[in-house]
């Protein structure tokens, strides 16, 4: 691949991992609520699952996602579910990050790692991102290596970003900041993972 081609994959993959989404809701939820690591595991695992994505539209399986509408609705709505689940813990009492921080007690790192892959897996329009995008710089007779150069530069920025957020986030000043405002910080969250949610289902 060439160095200029290479240069607008990547500024295109870090546009769309900065853009403010549900992943970085998730991001920031489990920075505030178990700290850095767990801020940066929930990145890590996004990336894995961009990375898996992205793998599946190299070898074409996404097309067959985006060809087949019933598999394409089966993800989706599994991925509002997912959202709404999110959202429901976020507005709940029961569950509140004022309690959690309350109580002394943190999100275990499987969960962050859990939640982190799966905002990331239950989203089709990643694979119709991806469709879109390497259909640009895929090349009939792409190398393999170019192939895994395209798959590490999305999964890579993807994943850089996320735990540069969670990092930058867990910063003790913000993190503080951040722990003294849970309730607001938690219901914002809530509501806009169900924003995302009505806007995927609807």
């Amino acid at each position: 691949m060439e160095l200029t081609a290479w240069l607008s994959l990547a500024s295109i993959c870090l546009m769309g991992a900065m853009s403010p989404g549900p992943s970085l809701i998730v991001v920031l939820k489990h920075t505030v609520s178990g700290g850095r690591i767990n801020g940066v595991l929930t990145g890590l695992a996004h990336g894995i699952g961009v990375a898996m994505y992205a793998i599946l539209t190299v070898i074409g399986l996404a097309i067959i996602i985006e060809s087949t509408p019933w598999l394409f609705n089966l993800i989706k709505y599994a991925g509002v579910i997912l959202l709404v689940w999110l959202a429901y813990k976020a507005l709940t009492s029961k569950s509140s990050l004022a309690k959690i921080i309350h109580q002394g007690t943190k999100v275990t790192m499987r969960e962050s790692f859990w939640e982190g892959l799966m905002i990331a897996f239950l989203n089709p329009k990643l694979a119709v991102f991806f469709l879109a995008l390497f259909s640009q710089f895929v090349e009939a007779q792409a190398s393999w290596q170019q192939n895994v150069i395209m798959v590490g530069t999305v999964s890579g920025i993807d994943t850089l970003w996320y735990c540069l957020v969670a990092i930058v986030l867990s910063h003790s000043v913000i993190l503080t900041k951040l722990r003294d405002n849970a309730h607001i910080v938690e219901k914002t969250t809530g509501i806009a993972l169900l924003a995302v949610a009505a806007r995927i289902a609807f």
